[in-house]
């Protein structure tokens, strides 16, 4: 049975875990250096994690092992995330280990995730997607927009009024 639940303090390292798996690396490609997470543009999804109420995130657990997780933080104009939209606006980042994928967990993640910032009276939220990733997809079906392209990727958004 999955459940869904907050990360604990000393789970941390899983979600650097999720942070490297949540990497979109296209099929055929070698994967990043798992040290890549400790660079600046991607360390700071996790960096100083709990720093203050917007840092929620929440794991996926089945059968007493950690197969999933989705976080989300306020990032600053100085300091953005790739899915930034403004200062009050969460970014959300997401991974589930390949096995468990298709199985409707991103799926259940997104809604808890949401229903937490609700409740904290966010309105957006947002994330970067690859435009080859699979999961912009599942992205699309909860309701978010593409609000800015690049060549790869997208920025999109969704209301949570």
């Amino acid at each position: 049975m999955m459940t869904i639940r907050e990360i604990k303090n000393d789970e941390i390292d899983f979600l650097e875990d999720m942070l490297y798996m949540a990497i979109f690396i296209p099929e055929g490609h070698d994967p990043l250096p798992k040290d890549i997470i400790k660079d600046k543009s991607l360390a700071k999804y996790t960096d100083l994690w709990g720093k203050d109420n917007y840092d929620i995130a929440l794991v996926a657990e089945s059968d007493r092992q950690l197969i999933g997780a989705i976080w989300g933080r306020l990032f600053s104009e100085e300091n953005q995330g790739y899915g930034f939209i403004d200062t009050t606006t969460p970014e959300l980042s997401m991974a589930i280990h390949p096995e468990f994928r298709g199985k409707g967990i991103g799926t259940e993640l997104m809604r808890t995730i949401v229903a937490a910032y609700k409740k904290l009276g966010v309105e957006f939220l947002s994330l970067s997607v690859d435009k080859a990733n699979k999961a912009s997809g599942l992205y699309k079906r909860l309701g978010f927009e593409i609000v800015e392209e690049t060549k790869t990727a997208w920025t999109m958004k969704k209301a949570i009024k």
